[in-house]
């Protein structure tokens, strides 16, 4: 099984995994899941890094990715094209690029964001 981690559940993931829901913690632990991390959720965290909206740098980012043993998922030209089609149900631009990647690559997303859950098609674990 694949899964992607949203932003905060990766971050959650490393710095305070006690917030994790039992179905997303089984999901990570599942030792046949391919679990992934967009690029998308890596940009996120450097822009807001940056802006000192979040003080999860680069280096909890590395060591979560290795010690999670995550497969950053690129995000390309059919994600994008994807969002055309998107309903504004979520107004963040980084979960709707998360939301267009997960619906084109058929794939469950780990978040705790009830927005999500409004999305057809999207199948959602927390």
């Amino acid at each position: 099984m694949r899964l992607i981690l949203d932003t905060v559940t990766f971050i959650w993931a490393v710095s305070t995994p006690e917030r994790l829901s039992r179905a997303a913690m089984s999901a990570l632990r599942k030792g046949t899941s391919v679990r992934e991390i967009s690029v998308v959720s890596l940009t996120e965290i450097a822009v807001k890094q940056t802006r000192g909206k979040l003080t999860f740098g680069k280096a909890d980012a590395l060591a979560g990715v290795a010690d999670l043993r995550l497969r950053v998922l690129p995000y390309a030209a059919e994600h994008a094209f994807r969002l055309f089609d998107l309903p504004t149900h979520h107004a963040d631009p980084f979960d709707r690029q998360i939301i267009a990647q997960a619906l084109v690559e058929n794939v469950p997303v780990a978040t705790p964001d009830e927005a999500f859950n409004l999305y057809e098609g999207l199948k959602v674990i927390w």
